[in-house]
């Protein structure tokens, strides 16, 4: 029996369909309350090559998706350790809590169109680490639903902890949103190497989400050849349809930045926040990013209040008062 068989006979997996607004995963799962752990195994383009369960979806009028997922109906592993070739949108596309994903390898062009890495949304207790990722999208990005859908469902994602991941990739290394109309709260992401990606750090949402981001800490990040070292933005993301509500405003408050460290950065980053809901608490520390640009690029600040400590290039005017820079020594 090959290895693909072997893998074929232990993975308990089943087709199920999982999507919120017009997310399509490739390949996802869900089962609230179960421990799962993806690890040590192989899942290349052989699974699109033989008699696998494979969906077609209508949603709405809109959208067709495809995918093979995996619904564990006990606690057995489904054994994993590369995904090639990703053919929708995501590598790991996960609603669900009490999970460990380790020593995974989840590998799509760079051109790909939407093939994000690994995306926990509206889960709890995820643990994420000691994997690569290279992706035509963000490597991870942890989601919590998408504007009046997200907001209807309210699952939150929160206790998610991502550690030890290096990866590339033409969007982001580490991302939040922009889907966090359920909320996102109680995020560590520590350790992370990444390198030839558009952006290192990216925490996105936008008016019509409603929802929050809280309590999230971002630590001991390397940075290489990356165009832009951090964004937190408030005017990223589109929206499923024209029913959102224009006046569902998020709240972002006590985001931590530290100990990040960049070569060959074009652009130190920028934070945006919403004029009518403006950014909180946020505290960038002990940054330290080489320039690669022949002129250089200053931070771009607004609707943001918090503290810098330690940053270079050195920070806007509106993280460098006493007061924020007093809540940054407190807050870290």
């Amino acid at each position: 029996m090959g290895r693909h068989d072997r893998a074929l006979g232990n993975a308990p997996c089943l087709v199920l369909l999982w999507i919120f607004g017009m997310t399509c995963p490739w390949l996802g799962s869900r089962k609230r309350h179960d421990r799962v752990v993806l690890h040590g195994h192989l899942l290349d383009n052989y699974w699109w090559r033989h008699d696998l369960p494979l969906v077609l979806l209508w949603r709405g009028d809109t959208t067709m998706c495809a995918g093979i997922v995996c619904s564990w109906e006990d606690t057995r592993p489904c054994l994993m350790a590369l995904v090639k070739d990703i053919a929708m949108s995501h590598g790991l596309d996960l609603s669900i809590s009490n999970v460990v994903v380790r020593n995974v390898t989840i590998l799509a062009p760079h051109d790909s169109p939407n093939t994000d890495g690994v995306d926990p949304d509206s889960s709890l207790n995820v643990c994420i680490e000691d994997s690569y990722i290279s992706t035509g999208d963000d490597l991870i990005a942890i989601k919590s639903g998408w504007d009046e859908y997200g907001m209807a469902y309210a699952h939150p994602s929160s206790g998610i902890t991502v550690r030890r991941i290096t990866g590339s990739g033409p969007f982001a290394g580490f991302a939040i949103g922009s889907e966090t109309s359920g909320g996102i709260a109680n995020v560590l992401a520590e350790n992370l190497n990444i390198f030839n990606t558009g952006i290192g750090i990216h925490i996105k949402t936008n008016s019509g989400r409603g929802g929050f981001i809280r309590n999230i800490t971002v630590s001991d990040v390397n940075l290489w050849n990356v165009r832009k070292g951090l964004r937190i933005a408030g005017n990223a993301g589109d929206h499923p349809d024209d029913r959102y509500n224009t006046n569902a405003l998020p709240v972002v408050d006590k985001l931590t930045i530290k100990n990040v460290w960049g070569v060959r950065v074009l652009q130190p980053g920028s934070i945006q926040g919403i004029k009518k809901s403006p950014f909180t608490q946020i505290c960038l520390s002990n940054i330290k990013l080489d320039i690669a640009a022949v002129k250089a690029v200053p931070w771009i600040c607004s609707d943001v209040s918090g503290g810098a400590l330690e940053v270079q290039p050195a920070a806007c005017t509106n993280l460098t008062s006493t007061n924020g820079m007093n809540f940054c020594t407190g807050a870290l």
